[in-house]
């Protein structure tokens, strides 16, 4: 028996059950649509979160007080970790390879200007961090190398939403702005630079490190933040960041975190996620595939007598099976594509009544998905279509 006519009898075997076959297909249907729309919404996820991380750059190492990996039995004494101070940052500033790096210090505090009064979150950083963290200006300048100094100028830098809080269309440039008790003067404004992970950039002011330690009354800083050269591999910085530092503080005291690290755990936290819920949508397709099993077992017990025919007219036993095998995936095939379109169109309207929740799918989704649609069927397939072609053609056409 040639491959078109047994693809010819499958279709019209599907053909003429239509209602049985719909439902049999829908089963897989369903399994595909979950599995599409929760991997979409959690590739979706997993890309909007990695974005998040590598706005500042892909070649960022962080240092942070304290160690946050420790071992043993706790002392129950308080810590003793050293903070960073503007001097362990200095010492960093000339490892090879370091692009550029700023201390940080950040606080909450209240912002006077034009009249208005807004509490936002302020920045400590020093000339370079635009270049660290890849951010631009929209007019006037940043700080200058003069400022990064202690005995800083009182300068502040406002973010956009805050130039648009407190000035609106007005040129806040050379005025005069009150954070905390302290009198800064507006030189710059940035570019808009949007949200991290739900921290809004723009509504902040950028201010001299120095000046930060001051208004926030600090000696210390809340963590170093350098980038390195393109292609330098960031684990090499690390060990010099950890033997310059551990010879100034005597002990590692500290935490280095660059961004490979941090965004290979991530990954791979992601992938899990995506798995996990992937995993969840499969249960809708076993309980698929357990349709089309049973279907196909009612299918061969109504059709004894067709099959005893088509032995008798010369049908060999790999073509009944192949025959069976082949409604099988074609029901689960057709289940799959239907899936397809619903889980994508249900993904699409998600993201349209819910903008903030990021939703992808990948064609490697698509085509996986699909896969195992028919994989589902080829495999649900195999018992029904094994009993058809081992039937006596004799008792076959007898029970006719």
């Amino acid at each position: 028996m040639r491959s078109a006519d047994l693809l010819q009898l499958s279709f019209r075997a599907i053909r003429a059950q239509r209602l049985r076959s719909f439902l049999t297909l829908l089963g897989i249907a369903v399994g595909i649509a979950a599995v599409i729309l929760l991997t979409s919404i959690g590739e979706g996820i997993h890309r909007f979160v990695l974005g998040e991380f590598t706005q500042f750059g892909t070649n960022n190492i962080t240092v942070v007080p304290g160690k946050t990996r420790t071992g043993g039995a706790p002392s129950g004494l308080p810590s003793s970790a050293r903070p960073l101070s503007s001097d362990d940052a200095r010492a960093l500033e000339h490892l090879p390879q370091v692009i550029a790096l700023t201390p940080n210090v950040r606080g909450n505090a209240e912002v006077q200007g034009n009249g208005r009064t807004r509490r936002t979150l302020i920045y400590g950083l020093n000339s370079r961090s635009t270049v660290v963290f890849r951010s631009q200006l929209q007019s006037g300048q940043f700080l200058l190398p003069e400022d990064d100094q202690e005995g800083a100028r009182a300068l502040v830098v406002l973010g956009a939403k805050l130039k648009q809080e407190l000035f609106g269309a007005a040129n806040p440039l050379g005025q005069r702005l009150r954070i905390g008790g302290l009198q800064f003067r507006i030189i710059g404004v940035m570019a808009p630079k949007g949200q991290f992970l739900g921290i809004d950039l723009d509504d902040t002011a950028f201010i001299p490190t120095a000046r930060a330690q001051e208004l926030f009354n600090r000696a210390g800083l809340d963590e170093i933040n350098l980038t390195v050269a393109d292609g330098v591999p960031a684990a090499g910085i690390a060990r010099k960041i950890r033997q310059v530092l551990g010879e100034r503080h005597g002990r590692e005291d500290f935490t280095v975190v660059t961004q490979e690290e941090m965004l290979g755990t991530l990954s791979n936290i992601l992938n899990v996620l995506t798995l996990a819920v992937g995993a969840l949508g499969g249960i809708s397709l076993l309980v698929g595939g357990v349709g089309i099993v049973t279907i196909m077992t009612i299918a061969v017990a109504e059709r004894t007598g067709e099959i005893g025919l088509l032995v008798a007219l010369g049908a060999r036993r790999r073509n009944i099976l192949l025959l069976f095998l082949g409604e099988a995936i074609a029901l689960s095939a057709l289940g799959g594509l239907i899936g397809l379109a619903l889980g994508m169109s249900l993904a699409q309207l998600l993201h349209w009544a819910l903008p903030a929740l990021p939703v992808n799918t990948p064609l490697s989704f698509i085509l996986l998905a699909e896969s195992l649609a028919i994989l589902i069927g080829l495999v649900a397939g195999v018992l029904p279509a094994r009993r058809a072609a081992r039937l006596d053609p004799v008792e076959a056409l007898r029970s006719e």
